[in-house]
C-alpha cells in the first residue's frame, strides 16, 4: 500500500472519532453532582455507583416542619354579658331590667317569704299562672324563719362583710340590683328564659338577639297566642315542625334542642311551679338532664331567672379571673395549659368561695366587679343585671 493511502486511511478515521466524540458530548450531558451524607458521614453523589454497577439513589433531605406559633392572645373575659342579656332581656315593650315577661311597667316588690337555696322569683306561665316559693316549703328549709325578699340582700351582704370585713368597700360601692326587692319581683317565664340560653350559645350577642326575634316573628296571633313580641308556649313549639323552627336561623341541632326542651314542660316533666319549689341541687339535677343545656347555662339561668344564692360557676372566666385577683394572684401572667385558660384550678375557686355559704352567687357577682376594677378586666357588669349587653 502506497504511502498516499496510507495517509488518507488515517484521515478519514480521525474524522469519524472526532464525529462520535462530539455527538456524545451532545446527547449525554453532564449531571450536577448532589451531595448528601450516608451513614457513615462520607458523602456520596447522585450518580454513585456500587461495586455492580447500579446507581446508589441519594438519600432525600429530611422535610423541615415549622411548629405552630403558640398562641400567646388571652381569650375574651368571660362570654356572660351577652349570654345572659340574651337570655333575661325583655321584650320590646319592656323599658325595666332582665324582667322576662312582656309587662310595660315593673312590678310592685312584695314581701314574701326567701330561701338562700331555693328559688327566688316569681315564675310565670304562658296560661298567666305565677309561681313562687310557699312559705312553708321556706319554713321547712331556712335556718333564720324571719328571712324575706325585702331583707335577702342586705343579709347576704352583711354575711360577706362578716367572713371577710376587706369585702365592705367593694360592697358598699357597687349594688347588686339582681337580688334587691325590685330584681326579685321580676317574673321570669322559665320556658323562655332556657330556650333563649340555647339560641345563644356560641354566637354573638348581636346575633342571638336576631335569632330570637325571628323565631317569636314564626308565631302569628291565634286563639291561643297573642302573637309578637309575646314569646310562644312549649305547646307551640313543641308542635312546631322542625324545618319550621331552622327558619329562625336555628342550626338542626339547636331546634332540636329548644323542641325537646319544649316537650318536656308540655309533658310535665318541667314546669314553673316544680322550679320554684325544688332545691338548687334538684334543679341541677333536672336541667342538666335537658339535651342543650349545659352546667354554665344551668348556672346563669338559676342566678339570673330563679335568683338562687348559692350558686358559684366555676366554668365561668370572669369569675375565675375575679377570683384569682381577690386572692391576689397576678393575672396577667396566664399559663395556657391544654389549650384553656385557667386563672384558678376548680378546686381552689370551691375552697375560696366556701366560707360564703349559703351567698355564694352574691360573692361571685362580686368577684364580676372586682374584675372591673381600672386594670384588672373589661366584664360588663352593669350587663349582668340590667341587660344591656349586645
Amino acid at each position: 500500500m502506497s504511502a498516499s493511502v496510507r495517509r488518507s486511511a488515517r484521515v478519514q478515521a480521525s474524522t469519524v472519532t472526532n464525529t462520535v466524540s462530539n455527538t456524545a458530548k451532545v446527547t449525554v450531558p453532564r449531571k450536577r453532582s448532589r451531595a448528601t451524607a450516608n451513614t457513615n458521614g462520607s458523602k456520596q453523589t447522585a450518580d454513585s455507583q456500587d461495586a455492580d454497577g447500579f446507581k446508589i439513589p441519594a438519600t432525600p433531605s429530611p422535610v423541615k416542619r415549622r411548629r405552630p406559633a403558640a398562641d400567646t392572645a388571652p381569650p375574651p373575659v368571660t362570654p356572660t354579658p351577652s349570654a345572659i342579656g340574651v337570655m333575661f332581656t325583655p321584650g320590646p315593650r319592656v323599658s325595666y331590667s332582665v324582667g322576662d315577661i312582656d309587662d310595660p311597667t315593673p312590678p310592685v316588690p312584695l314581701d314574701r317569704p326567701a330561701a338562700p337555696e331555693l328559688s327566688n322569683a316569681p315564675l310565670h306561665t304562658t296560661n298567666g299562672e305565677t309561681h313562687v316559693l310557699s312559705a312553708n316549703r321556706a319554713r321547712g328549709i331556712l335556718p333564720n324563719p324571719t328571712l324575706s325578699t325585702a331583707t335577702l340582700l342586705e343579709d347576704a351582704k352583711a354575711h360577706l362583710i362578716a367572713v371577710d370585713p376587706s369585702l365592705k368597700p367593694l360592697i358598699d360601692a357597687h349594688h347588686c340590683r339582681v337580688f334587691d326587692p325590685s330584681g326579685l319581683a321580676e317574673e321570669i317565664d322559665p320556658f323562655r328564659s332556657l330556650a333563649s340560653g340555647i339560641m345563644a350559645q356560641q354566637v354573638s350577642g348581636a346575633a342571638a338577639s336576631s335569632i330570637k326575634q325571628k323565631f317569636i316573628s314564626l308565631f302569628p296571633a291565634n286563639a291561643t297566642h297573642p302573637g309578637p313580641p309575646t314569646f310562644p308556649s312549649p305547646e307551640l313549639v313543641a308542635g312546631t315542625e322542625l324545618s319550621r323552627l331552622r327558619e329562625a336561623g336555628l342550626s338542626q341541632r339547636k331546634a332540636e334542642y329548644i323542641k325537646g326542651l319544649a316537650e318536656k314542660f308540655r309533658d310535665g316533666e318541667l314546669s314553673a311551679e316544680l322550679l320554684a319549689e325544688a332545691s338548687d341541687e334538684e334543679v341541677m339535677e333536672k336541667l342538666i338532664a335537658v339535651r342543650g343545656l349545659g352546667q354554665w347555662s344551668v348556672e346563669m339561668f338559676m342566678i339570673f331567672a330563679l335568683h338562687s344564692q348559692d350558686i358559684l360557676s366555676t366554668l365561668d372566666l370572669g369569675v375565675q379571673r375575679g377570683m384569682a385577683i381577690y386572692k391576689g394572684k397576678n393575672v396577667d401572667k396566664l399559663k395556657n395549659k391544654g389549650g384553656k385558660w385557667k386563672y384558678m384550678s376548680e378546686q381552689e375557686m370551691i375552697d375560696t368561695a366556701e366560707k360564703f355559704r349559703p351567698y355564694r352567687s352574691l360573692f361571685m357577682w362580686y368577684m364580676w366587679r372586682i374584675e372591673t376594677a381600672p386594670g384588672k378586666g373589661s366584664t360588663n357588669v352593669e350587663a349582668l343585671q340590667d341587660g344591656t349587653a349586645s
